[in-house]
């Protein structure tokens, strides 16, 4: 199929890239994301930025590679995959390993993250997307191969085998996120990111100034954990400055200091904005032509006494 074909496929199904999300487990996106962009309610996340962009143009580098390290010979087959009973459930191979049951998944990494693949290391990430994969293909491809470009300058290839509790644990998560939540259009757990912010005031931006709620029996035990971990924040930023502040001191007039591996810069930056408080006395009609008045739910908690 076409990339476009693809981009497309995607939204009406969950690939190897989806799984950890569903599972929790991936650092990028949340499963409220993933339901906002399944159901959809916003646009999938890009596939143009720039490590993206990289990480496809270097695909077939590191597929050549890995052939070459590992005496394998490797097929790109151009096609999307489905689970035999879950057509939602979907694969998009890299590499087929010629004269094995087995693929291979190109992967480029950041320097910064080299000691996740360090030894017999394999993110749980990728884990995941190996083992889903592997699902829909059938029981009859038992071993997968990663071959990774870290940093721009160092390759490694490993192998992992089939696991077929692993794959049935993935599929029992992504048949009851797909079913539950995506069909029954129904968002799983509200969580902290800014999707999650952003859906709810668009879909409560209205209000009732008439109306009063009783909240939840667990939202009193919520409001204590919230007001604590405000507190805990605001320690930690203070905490934070303090150490930022006796940084400041050691460099006192220059603007870049090294301390082992790490640079510490504190330059001047100029930036021009507008004085509104000048603005409104000293052009008042200006400014209230340039006025706009936008509305925004403030939240807040406050102790009765």
């Amino acid at each position: 199929m076409s990339h476009e074909e693809w981009l497309q496929a995607r939204v009406h199904g969950l690939g190897g890239s989806d799984a950890s999300v569903v599972l929790g487990l991936n650092r990028y996106k949340t499963p409220f994301e993933l339901w906002l962009e399944k159901t959809g309610q916003v646009t999938p996340q890009s596939s143009t930025s720039e490590a993206a962009y990289f990480g496809t143009l270097l695909e077939d580098l590191v597929a050549k590679e890995f052939e070459k390290r590992s005496g394998k010979k490797v097929r790109k087959r151009n096609a999307m995959f489905q689970h035999p009973e879950h057509e939602f459930i979907l694969a998009n191979i890299d590499r087929f390993i010629v004269g094995e049951k087995a693929i291979l998944e190109c992967k480029t990494a950041s320097a910064f993250l080299a000691k996740e693949w360090e030894g017999d290391d394999i993110p749980e990430a990728y884990i995941v997307q190996m083992q889903h994969y592997l699902g829909v293909l059938g029981p009859e491809y038992k071993k997968g191969y990663f071959a990774v470009l870290i940093g721009g300058q160092k390759f490694v290839w490993k192998e992992i085998e089939r696991d077929d509790e692993l794959i049935e644990m993935i599929f029992a998560a992504e048949i009851d996120f797909w079913n539950n939540h995506v069909l029954a259009n129904q968002p799983p757990a509200l969580d902290g990111s800014s999707a999650a912010e952003q859906f709810l005031k668009e879909r409560y931006k209205e209000t009732d100034p008439n109306k009063v709620v009783q909240l939840g029996s667990s939202c009193k035990s919520k409001i204590e954990e919230y007001q604590s971990l405000k507190e805990t924040i605001a320690q930690l930023e203070e905490q934070a400055k303090a150490i930022e502040n006796e940084l400041k001191h050691e460099l006192k007039d220059a603007e870049i200091g090294y301390a082992g591996n790490y640079e510490v810069q504190w330059k001047p930056r100029v930036s021009n904005r507008v004085d509104t408080k000048m603005l409104k006395e000293k052009f008042p009609d200006i400014y209230k032509q340039v006025l706009k008045t936008s509305t925004a739910r403030y939240f807040s908690i406050k102790t009765l006494a």
